[in-house]
């Protein structure tokens, strides 16, 4: 296929809401090409494409291309990010996720309590260490993103205070 060719079908990706566009012909000319990245905000555009040896009867027009594809095309919608307000407070250690001092009192803070910078939010046990995990922020919590005596990785967000 020429570079012009698969130019005019990168921008029509581009214009169009298709994320992920995939054409092989008959010839055995593969060509992929999709919007999807780490960033929401911006959209790039990859191109794999295997060589082929290119012959007077193999060669194709954008408009005969769709008689040519020997597989579906899968339409994947674009998913929308919600994006959270709010502060988050993660683990500064690997260890064990504590919501409260001990199995028979309350824990710390549920979701709804109202809490100042520098309470205690919850206990991370680490080498038989009992760490409290104190919050940078003052607020309201509002999630909780482990569970009670979860194993916890370092920086994994814990609490969303706002």
């Amino acid at each position: 296929m020429e570079f012009e060719k698969i130019k005019d079908l990168m921008q029509s990706l581009d214009n169009s809401s298709l994320m992920d566009f995939e054409l092989k012909l008959n010839d055995g000319f593969y060509l992929r090409m999709n919007k999807y990245n780490s960033q929401p905000t911006q959209n790039h555009t990859f191109i794999q494409e295997q060589p082929v040896q290119k012959t007077p009867e193999h060669s194709h027009t954008i408009n005969n291309i769709a008689e040519n594809i020997s597989e579906p095309i899968t339409i994947i919608p674009e998913t929308k990010q919600e994006v959270k307000e709010g502060n988050i407070i993660s683990s500064p250690i690997v260890g064990t996720f504590y919501s409260s001092s001990s199995p028979t009192k309350p824990a710390y803070v549920k979701v709804g309590d109202k809490v100042k910078e520098g309470d205690v939010l919850c206990i991370i046990e680490a080498m038989k260490v009992m760490n409290e995990i104190t919050s940078q922020y003052s607020g309201e919590i509002v999630e909780i993103m482990v569970e009670n005596e979860d194993m916890v990785e370092y920086n994994q967000p814990l609490f969303r205070i706002v």
